[in-house]
């Protein structure tokens, strides 16, 4: 150490103004921290606390919101789910369910099947269901014919009409109509037609 040093520090005079220097600093520092606090003033915590807790009530509405929707998805897909058991035929059960339907109307109707087809085509987007046209011809009188349309409209199936088109046969009390119906096939796998 330098020799001006020691006889600096021995003069009290010296040392007195270092300690003045620090606590004048210490006293500057601690007014900045009273006149303005680092973490702010009573006022913008105050503020700061209200747009956190309308922040909270935000969050927790879009958070109620979210769980609304996702109940509303699983009441949909169970809705779906149920509607497809009831409505749409297995493809194993195929034969015994819609054909055998179709036959039982008939036969409670008074009418006689000429000719039936049918076609399955897969659905777009599903890899588990199909669609099943089906084209009969019928014969039988005007009331027959009406209360088959009439029990078909009442099946428990989910059976579309897709069109209809009926005609006279030739010198009598009989029409022949034919219909193209449409309904849906749960698809099972190792199913076959």
């Amino acid at each position: 150490m330098p020799k001006d040093f020691k006889a600096a520090i021995k003069d009290p005079r010296i040392v007195m103004r270092a300690i003045m220097g620090v606590l004048l600093a210490a006293n500057l520092v601690a007014a900045v921290i009273a006149i303005k606090p680092f973490g702010g003033s009573a006022d913008d915590l105050r503020q700061k606390q209200g747009d956190l807790r309308r922040d909270l009530a935000a969050r927790q509405q879009r958070l109620a919101n979210t769980k609304r929707m996702v109940d509303k998805a699983e009441g949909a897909r169970r809705d779906g789910d149920e509607f497809i058991g009831n409505y749409f035929t297995d493809r194993r059960a195929l034969n015994s369910t819609v054909i055998g339907e179709l036959d039982r109307m008939a036969q409670a109707a008074g009418i006689k099947l000429r000719q039936d087809s049918l076609e399955l085509n897969p659905i777009e987007g599903s890899d588990t269901l199909q669609i099943m046209a089906i084209t009969v011809a019928y014969e039988g009188p005007y009331a027959g014919l009406t209360k088959f349309v009439d029990l078909l409209d009442k099946s428990p199936r989910f059976l579309i009409i897709e069109s209809m088109q009926a005609s006279p046969e030739q010198g009598g009390q009989l029409l022949t109509v034919t219909l193209k119906l449409d309904t849906f096939v749960k698809d099972m796998p190792g199913a076959t037609l």
